[in-house]
């Protein structure tokens, strides 16, 4: 039981039970606009609390390895994409093209904070130098991923033009983040003593927005659009990706001569997609109804990176019990 609970959290399980709901019980007509605002307020809160808990001096910290950080955002920002589209033609007959738009979309957001982190820590990594990428990595995602979004899934369909994209999720996002990094001066060691049940409000933000969007989908006829094959395909993809990525941000610090520690924050930060901003910024990138297909894949690759990492950040941290030469190599 205990070993389910590492694999299956709750949040993940409220993710899910959101959508089933969001099938069901899906938000329409005026209850549809309500959320629709709601989710624009819980979005903004999400990234203030992300600016306010951002320490600037954990950041300064680790910014130094700056060959470390380059590989990183390679992996996210240059990796990720290129495998998307190199996978094109096995992942659409696999998937359908409402999914394969999700995986691309999956493919140019940045790394999440919080796990690569959690996970860096657990495996005794460079944990300074996994707090400058991670956060980092979602700085950049704010101004790189729309212009990636433009680029390779030519959207702005439903949003206007490229540069609206992007003037709305500075406003969206970047603003609320940098006023919580003013207000941090006022409010840090309130957001620090708090953070246990901070989390919550972070996640409920997140369900809410996933629930707004799996509404619209929904009554866009989602579920008949992804029958029950494409979703074993989504799996097996989500799984192929993941693991290419990961063999291949580890051959690649082991090639560069990084340290062991600087291996396992490289393969943690560099394997990751966050949801807490992929979510969000779906919502102000893409036209209702074409939101719920685009972060479907974003929420299954959350749960499998989370699952594969959590065994592989314990082999990590066990690796006093083998020779060294023998730890590199792992």
């Amino acid at each position: 039981m205990k070993h389910l609970r590492r694999l299956f959290d709750p949040f993940t399980i409220a993710l899910f039970a959101v959508v089933a709901a969001a099938t069901l019980l899906p938000a329409t007509g005026r209850g549809a606009v309500l959320f629709d605002g709601l989710t624009h307020v819980a979005i903004a809160l999400l990234f203030f609390l992300h600016g306010a808990r951002l320490s600037r001096a954990a950041v300064i910290a680790g910014a130094s390895h700056w060959r470390l950080h380059l590989l990183v955002f390679s992996c996210t920002f240059i990796l990720f994409p290129l495998l998307a589209l190199a996978l094109k033609p096995l992942v659409l007959p696999l998937v359908g093209e409402a999914l394969y738009r999700g995986i691309v979309y999956l493919s140019v957001l940045p790394a999440t904070v919080q796990s690569a982190i959690a996970f860096t820590s657990m495996a005794r990594g460079n944990v300074p130098a996994a707090i400058c990428s991670a956060a980092a990595s979602s700085l950049l995602g704010i101004v790189v991923t729309p212009l990636l979004v433009m680029l390779l899934m030519d959207a702005g369909d439903g949003s206007g033009s490229g540069l609206d994209a992007v003037g709305k999720i500075v406003m969206q996002l970047l603003v609320p983040f940098m006023a919580g990094q003013l207000a941090r001066r006022w409010i840090g060691a309130w957001v620090s003593r708090h953070h246990g049940w901070l989390k919550f409000v972070d996640q409920g933000s997140i369900l809410l927005v996933v629930y707004s969007a799996f509404s619209d989908a929904v009554a866009g006829g989602l579920w008949q659009l992804v029958p029950m094959m494409d979703l074993v395909g989504l799996t097996f993809v989500c799984c192929l990706l993941l693991a290419i990525v990961l063999w291949t941000t580890q051959l690649l610090a082991l090639r560069l001569g990084f340290s062991t520690e600087d291996c396992i924050t490289i393969v943690f930060a560099g394997s990751k997609k966050s949801l807490a901003t992929g979510v969000p910024m779906a919502q102000i990138l893409f036209a209702g109804a074409a939101v719920g297909p685009l972060i479907l894949p974003l929420m299954l690759f959350h749960q499998i990176q989370l699952m594969v990492c959590a065994a592989l950040a314990q082999h990590y941290a066990q690796r006093d019990h083998t020779p060294a030469g023998a730890a590199d190599a792992t």
